[in-house]
Protein backbone atom coordinates (compact mmCIF):
# COMPACT_ATOMS: atom_id res chain seq x y z
CA UNK A 1 0.00 0.00 0.00
CA UNK A 2 1.25 3.55 -0.75
CA UNK A 3 2.60 5.69 1.65
CA UNK A 4 0.57 8.88 2.77
CA UNK A 5 1.36 12.34 1.54
CA UNK A 6 2.96 13.96 4.82
CA UNK A 7 1.45 17.62 4.09
CA UNK A 8 -2.89 18.51 4.41
CA UNK A 9 -5.31 18.78 1.27
CA UNK A 10 -6.01 22.54 2.78
CA UNK A 11 -2.00 22.76 2.73
CA UNK A 12 -1.71 21.80 -1.05
CA UNK A 13 -4.53 23.30 -2.58
CA UNK A 14 -7.29 20.66 -2.09
CA UNK A 15 -10.56 20.94 -0.71
CA UNK A 16 -13.88 18.27 0.01
CA UNK A 17 -16.28 18.93 -2.61
CA UNK A 18 -19.95 18.84 -2.32
CA UNK A 19 -21.75 15.21 -2.86
CA UNK A 20 -23.77 17.11 -5.55
CA UNK A 21 -20.51 17.67 -7.31
CA UNK A 22 -19.64 14.72 -10.08
CA UNK A 23 -18.67 11.50 -9.20
CA UNK A 24 -16.13 8.94 -10.51
CA UNK A 25 -18.04 6.57 -9.14
CA UNK A 26 -19.42 5.05 -5.61
CA UNK A 27 -17.82 2.17 -3.39
CA UNK A 28 -19.78 0.01 -1.10
CA UNK A 29 -19.45 -3.19 1.60
CA UNK A 30 -20.86 -6.57 1.51
CA UNK A 31 -22.69 -7.06 5.10
CA UNK A 32 -22.20 -10.34 6.45
CA UNK A 33 -21.85 -10.05 10.39
CA UNK A 34 -24.71 -12.33 11.59
CA UNK A 35 -24.56 -10.32 15.31
CA UNK A 36 -25.76 -6.96 13.17
CA UNK A 37 -27.54 -8.22 10.09
CA UNK A 38 -30.71 -10.63 10.97
CA UNK A 39 -30.95 -13.99 9.23
CA UNK A 40 -27.17 -14.33 8.52
CA UNK A 41 -27.60 -11.39 6.64
CA UNK A 42 -29.13 -12.38 3.65
CA UNK A 43 -32.35 -9.70 4.00
CA UNK A 44 -29.71 -6.97 4.94
CA UNK A 45 -27.45 -8.03 1.21
CA UNK A 46 -30.54 -7.92 -0.54
CA UNK A 47 -31.01 -4.39 0.20
CA UNK A 48 -27.62 -3.53 -0.22
CA UNK A 49 -27.93 -5.45 -3.67
CA UNK A 50 -30.92 -3.12 -4.17
CA UNK A 51 -29.45 -0.26 -3.89
CA UNK A 52 -26.07 -0.76 -5.44
CA UNK A 53 -28.49 -1.30 -8.22
CA UNK A 54 -30.02 1.67 -7.88
CA UNK A 55 -26.97 3.60 -7.54
CA UNK A 56 -25.56 1.87 -11.37
CA UNK A 57 -28.02 3.27 -12.96
CA UNK A 58 -26.81 6.80 -12.57
CA UNK A 59 -22.95 6.35 -12.00
CA UNK A 60 -19.92 3.44 -11.65
CA UNK A 61 -20.73 1.05 -8.50
CA UNK A 62 -17.72 -0.80 -6.85
CA UNK A 63 -18.77 -3.32 -3.55
CA UNK A 64 -16.24 -4.61 -1.54
CA UNK A 65 -16.73 -8.51 -0.55
CA UNK A 66 -14.91 -10.79 1.98
CA UNK A 67 -13.15 -13.42 0.07
CA UNK A 68 -15.98 -16.22 0.92
CA UNK A 69 -18.53 -13.72 0.54
CA UNK A 70 -17.41 -13.34 -3.25
CA UNK A 71 -19.34 -16.10 -5.38
CA UNK A 72 -22.61 -15.30 -3.17
CA UNK A 73 -22.16 -11.62 -4.08
CA UNK A 74 -21.19 -11.67 -7.79
CA UNK A 75 -24.33 -13.75 -8.57
CA UNK A 76 -26.44 -11.48 -6.49
CA UNK A 77 -25.16 -8.12 -7.92
CA UNK A 78 -25.59 -6.78 -11.63
CA UNK A 79 -22.56 -7.33 -14.29
CA UNK A 80 -22.08 -3.59 -14.76
CA UNK A 81 -21.54 -3.78 -10.69
CA UNK A 82 -17.94 -4.43 -10.24
CA UNK A 83 -17.24 -6.81 -7.24
CA UNK A 84 -13.67 -6.47 -5.97
CA UNK A 85 -12.26 -8.98 -3.02
CA UNK A 86 -12.07 -6.61 0.22
CA UNK A 87 -11.50 -7.37 3.94
CA UNK A 88 -13.71 -5.37 6.62
CA UNK A 89 -15.50 -5.66 9.93
CA UNK A 90 -18.51 -4.28 8.91
CA UNK A 91 -20.32 -2.84 5.85
CA UNK A 92 -20.37 1.09 6.65
CA UNK A 93 -18.56 2.80 3.55
CA UNK A 94 -19.05 6.15 4.02
CA UNK A 95 -16.94 5.75 7.83
CA UNK A 96 -14.52 3.44 6.99
CA UNK A 97 -13.69 4.82 3.34
CA UNK A 98 -11.60 7.23 1.95
CA UNK A 99 -13.51 11.51 2.26
CA UNK A 100 -12.54 12.51 -1.39
CA UNK A 101 -10.77 16.18 -2.24
CA UNK A 102 -9.88 18.05 -5.35
CA UNK A 103 -8.27 20.74 -6.15
CA UNK A 104 -8.86 23.47 -9.32
CA UNK A 105 -7.35 21.16 -12.02
CA UNK A 106 -9.49 18.40 -11.58
CA UNK A 107 -6.99 16.34 -9.33
CA UNK A 108 -8.41 13.64 -6.67
CA UNK A 109 -7.16 12.67 -3.82
CA UNK A 110 -8.36 10.79 -0.87
CA UNK A 111 -8.00 11.19 3.10
CA UNK A 112 -7.78 8.38 5.26
CA UNK A 113 -9.69 9.12 8.83
CA UNK A 114 -8.84 7.18 11.82
CA UNK A 115 -11.26 4.76 12.98
CA UNK A 116 -12.15 3.32 16.10
CA UNK A 117 -15.62 1.89 15.46
CA UNK A 118 -17.70 4.68 16.12
CA UNK A 119 -16.57 5.13 20.31
CA UNK A 120 -13.42 2.79 20.73
CA UNK A 121 -13.90 0.58 23.88
CA UNK A 122 -15.88 3.62 25.87
CA UNK A 123 -19.32 3.00 23.45
CA UNK A 124 -17.69 1.23 20.45
CA UNK A 125 -20.32 -0.69 18.50
CA UNK A 126 -18.05 -3.53 17.87
CA UNK A 127 -14.58 -5.09 18.60
CA UNK A 128 -11.61 -5.39 16.74
CA UNK A 129 -12.01 -3.13 13.90
CA UNK A 130 -8.87 -3.19 12.49
CA UNK A 131 -9.53 -4.68 9.13
CA UNK A 132 -11.72 -1.22 8.91
CA UNK A 133 -8.97 0.65 9.71
CA UNK A 134 -7.26 -0.42 6.63
CA UNK A 135 -10.57 -0.38 4.07
CA UNK A 136 -9.56 3.94 3.00
CA UNK A 137 -6.38 3.16 1.75
CA UNK A 138 -7.30 -0.16 -0.08
CA UNK A 139 -10.05 1.61 -1.91
CA UNK A 140 -7.64 4.35 -3.18
CA UNK A 141 -5.01 1.74 -4.22
CA UNK A 142 -7.39 0.70 -6.38
CA UNK A 143 -8.60 3.89 -7.33
CA UNK A 144 -4.69 4.95 -7.89
CA UNK A 145 -5.37 7.84 -5.82
CA UNK A 146 -3.12 10.13 -3.31
CA UNK A 147 -3.63 9.44 0.16
CA UNK A 148 -3.49 11.78 3.20
CA UNK A 149 -3.65 9.78 6.64
CA UNK A 150 -5.88 11.78 9.60
CA UNK A 151 -4.09 12.26 12.94
CA UNK A 152 -7.48 11.80 14.51
CA UNK A 153 -10.58 9.97 14.75
CA UNK A 154 -13.46 10.75 12.02
CA UNK A 155 -15.73 9.69 10.18
CA UNK A 156 -16.93 10.31 6.84
CA UNK A 157 -20.68 10.20 8.23
CA UNK A 158 -19.85 13.16 10.53
CA UNK A 159 -19.06 15.38 8.50
CA UNK A 160 -20.72 17.05 5.78
CA UNK A 161 -19.64 20.00 3.19
CA UNK A 162 -21.13 22.51 0.47
CA UNK A 163 -17.80 22.29 -1.84
CA UNK A 164 -17.52 26.14 -0.82
CA UNK A 165 -16.11 26.25 2.67
CA UNK A 166 -18.73 24.99 4.41
CA UNK A 167 -18.95 21.88 6.55
CA UNK A 168 -21.94 20.91 8.79
CA UNK A 169 -20.96 18.86 12.78
CA UNK A 170 -22.77 17.85 15.21
CA UNK A 171 -21.28 18.30 18.94
CA UNK A 172 -22.39 15.05 20.21
CA UNK A 173 -20.37 13.63 17.69
CA UNK A 174 -17.18 15.26 17.11
CA UNK A 175 -16.97 16.76 20.97
CA UNK A 176 -17.86 13.12 21.79
CA UNK A 177 -14.41 11.68 24.00
CA UNK A 178 -14.73 8.75 23.03
CA UNK A 179 -13.43 9.69 19.62
CA UNK A 180 -10.64 12.55 20.28
CA UNK A 181 -10.79 13.20 24.32
CA UNK A 182 -7.29 14.60 23.90
CA UNK A 183 -8.45 17.76 21.07
CA UNK A 184 -11.14 20.15 22.44
CA UNK A 185 -13.07 22.37 19.67
CA UNK A 186 -10.97 24.52 18.62
CA UNK A 187 -8.11 21.74 17.87
CA UNK A 188 -10.53 19.84 16.09
CA UNK A 189 -11.59 22.64 13.99
CA UNK A 190 -8.19 23.41 13.41
CA UNK A 191 -7.91 19.45 12.02
CA UNK A 192 -11.16 19.58 10.12
CA UNK A 193 -10.23 22.83 8.08
CA UNK A 194 -6.65 21.44 7.31
CA UNK A 195 -8.07 17.83 5.95
CA UNK A 196 -11.47 19.66 4.20
CA UNK A 197 -10.13 23.15 3.36
CA UNK A 198 -13.42 24.53 5.66
CA UNK A 199 -13.77 27.98 6.75
CA UNK A 200 -16.64 28.24 7.89
CA UNK A 201 -17.74 25.62 10.58
CA UNK A 202 -21.54 25.22 11.68
CA UNK A 203 -21.99 23.05 14.46
CA UNK A 204 -25.37 22.07 15.64
CA UNK A 205 -25.88 20.58 18.24
CA UNK A 206 -27.25 16.53 18.70
CA UNK A 207 -27.86 14.22 16.01
CA UNK A 208 -31.34 12.04 15.74
CA UNK A 209 -32.80 10.33 18.89
CA UNK A 210 -31.31 7.26 19.98
CA UNK A 211 -28.59 7.35 16.78
CA UNK A 212 -26.04 4.81 17.66
CA UNK A 213 -22.95 6.98 15.93
CA UNK A 214 -23.51 9.38 18.33
CA UNK A 215 -25.22 11.94 16.24
CA UNK A 216 -24.01 11.51 12.97
CA UNK A 217 -24.44 14.76 11.10
CA UNK A 218 -25.55 12.73 7.90
CA UNK A 219 -28.62 11.18 9.32
CA UNK A 220 -30.04 14.90 10.70
CA UNK A 221 -28.89 17.39 7.85
CA UNK A 222 -27.34 17.70 4.90
CA UNK A 223 -26.28 19.87 2.03
CA UNK A 224 -28.80 19.94 -1.26
CA UNK A 225 -26.75 22.71 -3.19
CA UNK A 226 -24.36 25.34 -1.39
CA UNK A 227 -26.28 27.60 0.62
CA UNK A 228 -29.36 24.77 1.23
CA UNK A 229 -29.78 22.41 3.87
CA UNK A 230 -32.28 19.45 4.22
CA UNK A 231 -33.02 18.59 7.42
CA UNK A 232 -35.29 16.28 9.50
CA UNK A 233 -38.09 17.52 10.99
CA UNK A 234 -40.60 16.52 13.72
CA UNK A 235 -43.82 18.25 14.44
CA UNK A 236 -44.71 15.91 17.30
CA UNK A 237 -43.66 17.99 20.77
CA UNK A 238 -43.54 15.18 22.90
CA UNK A 239 -41.43 12.80 20.81
CA UNK A 240 -37.56 13.56 21.51
CA UNK A 241 -36.40 14.43 18.32
CA UNK A 242 -38.77 17.54 18.18
CA UNK A 243 -36.63 19.65 20.61
CA UNK A 244 -33.12 18.23 18.39
CA UNK A 245 -34.88 19.05 15.06
CA UNK A 246 -35.91 22.48 16.33
CA UNK A 247 -32.55 23.56 18.10
CA UNK A 248 -30.65 21.93 14.42
CA UNK A 249 -33.09 24.88 13.02
CA UNK A 250 -33.03 27.66 14.67
CA UNK A 251 -28.93 27.11 15.00
CA UNK A 252 -29.14 26.97 11.18
CA UNK A 253 -31.47 30.06 11.28
CA UNK A 254 -28.44 31.97 13.06
CA UNK A 255 -25.64 30.81 10.95
CA UNK A 256 -24.18 31.72 8.05
CA UNK A 257 -21.98 29.59 5.17
CA UNK A 258 -18.31 30.48 4.21
CA UNK A 259 -19.82 33.10 1.72
CA UNK A 260 -21.65 34.66 4.02
CA UNK A 261 -25.12 33.45 3.31
CA UNK A 262 -28.22 32.70 5.15
CA UNK A 263 -29.02 28.72 4.63
CA UNK A 264 -32.56 28.06 3.30
CA UNK A 265 -33.41 25.06 5.23
CA UNK A 266 -35.85 22.18 3.43
CA UNK A 267 -37.73 20.24 6.27
CA UNK A 268 -38.15 16.77 6.20
CA UNK A 269 -40.44 15.24 7.83
CA UNK A 270 -39.38 12.09 10.02
CA UNK A 271 -40.86 8.59 9.92
CA UNK A 272 -42.40 6.56 11.82
CA UNK A 273 -41.24 6.57 15.19
CA UNK A 274 -40.21 3.28 14.30
CA UNK A 275 -38.94 0.50 16.56
CA UNK A 276 -37.00 -2.73 15.95
CA UNK A 277 -39.64 -5.66 16.39
CA UNK A 278 -39.12 -8.38 18.69
CA UNK A 279 -38.98 -10.78 15.46
CA UNK A 280 -36.22 -8.66 14.05
CA UNK A 281 -34.15 -8.93 17.21
CA UNK A 282 -33.97 -12.78 17.53
CA UNK A 283 -33.14 -12.84 14.25
CA UNK A 284 -29.62 -11.68 15.03
CA UNK A 285 -26.83 -13.60 17.03
CA UNK A 286 -25.44 -12.53 19.70
CA UNK A 287 -21.71 -12.02 19.57
CA UNK A 288 -18.94 -10.41 22.53
CA UNK A 289 -17.87 -7.32 21.53
CA UNK A 290 -20.89 -6.26 19.68
CA UNK A 291 -23.67 -3.90 21.00
CA UNK A 292 -26.81 -6.18 21.60
CA UNK A 293 -30.01 -5.42 19.50
CA UNK A 294 -33.34 -5.47 21.38
CA UNK A 295 -36.86 -6.04 20.06
CA UNK A 296 -38.85 -2.46 21.22
CA UNK A 297 -35.58 -0.17 20.15
CA UNK A 298 -36.26 3.17 18.88
CA UNK A 299 -34.84 3.36 15.55
CA UNK A 300 -32.96 6.21 14.39
CA UNK A 301 -34.52 6.64 10.89
CA UNK A 302 -34.61 9.73 8.65
CA UNK A 303 -34.85 10.06 4.81
CA UNK A 304 -32.04 13.00 5.04
CA UNK A 305 -29.68 9.80 5.11
CA UNK A 306 -30.22 9.88 1.30
CA UNK A 307 -27.17 8.98 -1.59
CA UNK A 308 -26.76 12.04 -4.44
CA UNK A 309 -25.46 9.93 -7.76
CA UNK A 310 -24.77 11.57 -10.88
CA UNK A 311 -28.42 12.52 -11.78
CA UNK A 312 -30.00 10.75 -9.37
CA UNK A 313 -30.96 10.62 -5.62
CA UNK A 314 -31.50 7.21 -4.00
CA UNK A 315 -33.73 7.83 -1.17
CA UNK A 316 -34.40 5.03 1.67
CA UNK A 317 -37.96 3.76 1.92
CA UNK A 318 -39.32 3.64 5.12
CA UNK A 319 -42.43 4.49 6.27
CA UNK A 320 -45.52 3.95 3.64
CA UNK A 321 -47.22 6.86 5.15
CA UNK A 322 -44.81 9.21 3.88
CA UNK A 323 -42.68 7.49 1.71
CA UNK A 324 -44.54 9.27 -1.87
CA UNK A 325 -44.77 12.59 0.43
CA UNK A 326 -41.06 12.37 0.94
CA UNK A 327 -40.20 11.26 -2.63
CA UNK A 328 -42.27 14.10 -4.33
CA UNK A 329 -40.74 16.98 -1.91
CA UNK A 330 -37.32 15.89 -2.87
CA UNK A 331 -37.98 15.84 -6.66
CA UNK A 332 -38.81 19.16 -5.71
CA UNK A 333 -35.56 19.77 -4.06
CA UNK A 334 -33.78 18.36 -6.83
CA UNK A 335 -35.91 18.85 -9.86
CA UNK A 336 -32.75 17.95 -12.26
CA UNK A 337 -32.58 14.69 -10.83
CA UNK A 338 -34.07 11.80 -10.77
CA UNK A 339 -35.50 10.44 -7.40
CA UNK A 340 -35.63 6.84 -6.96
CA UNK A 341 -36.58 4.71 -3.69
CA UNK A 342 -35.23 2.20 -2.75
CA UNK A 343 -36.83 -0.21 0.33
CA UNK A 344 -34.29 0.52 2.87
CA UNK A 345 -35.38 -0.86 6.39
CA UNK A 346 -32.96 -3.55 6.70
CA UNK A 347 -30.39 -1.30 6.24
CA UNK A 348 -31.67 0.58 9.21
CA UNK A 349 -32.39 -2.50 11.40
CA UNK A 350 -28.52 -2.75 11.31
CA UNK A 351 -27.95 1.04 12.79
CA UNK A 352 -27.41 3.41 9.71
CA UNK A 353 -29.20 4.03 6.07
CA UNK A 354 -28.09 4.60 2.50
CA UNK A 355 -25.76 7.58 2.63
CA UNK A 356 -24.07 5.64 5.51
CA UNK A 357 -23.32 2.41 3.43
CA UNK A 358 -21.95 4.57 0.62
CA UNK A 359 -19.03 6.34 -0.48
CA UNK A 360 -18.69 8.30 -3.37
CA UNK A 361 -15.06 9.00 -5.22
CA UNK A 362 -15.74 12.71 -6.90
CA UNK A 363 -14.60 13.01 -10.33
CA UNK A 364 -13.02 16.78 -10.16
CA UNK A 365 -14.00 18.98 -12.15
CA UNK A 366 -11.56 20.02 -15.36
CA UNK A 367 -11.12 23.51 -15.71
CA UNK A 368 -12.90 25.34 -18.94
CA UNK A 369 -10.73 26.50 -21.52
CA UNK A 370 -10.58 29.82 -22.21
CA UNK A 371 -12.43 30.76 -25.70
CA UNK A 372 -10.03 31.98 -28.46
CA UNK A 373 -11.76 35.24 -30.24
CA UNK A 374 -12.23 34.76 -33.96
CA UNK A 375 -9.92 37.30 -35.79
CA UNK A 376 -11.58 39.44 -37.64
Amino acid sequence: MSEPITSTPAADGFRMPGEFEPHRGCWMLWPVRSDNWREQAVPAQRAFAAVAHAIARFEPVTVGVAPAQYALARRALEPRVRVLRLESDDAWMRDVGPTGVVDRRGAVRGVDWHFNAWGGLQGGLYFPWDRDELVARRVLDVEGLARYRAPFVCEGGSIHADGEGTLLVTEECLLNPNRNPQLGRRQIETLLRAYTAATQIVWLGRGVFNDETDGHIDNLACFVAPGEIALLWCDDRRDPQYAISRDAFERLQDARDARGRRFKVHKIPMPGPLEMTAIEAAGLVPRAGTKPRRGGERLAASYVNFYLANGGVVVPLLDPRLDARVLAQLQQIFPRRRVVGVPAREILLGGGNIHCITQQIPRGRLPQRRRQSTPK
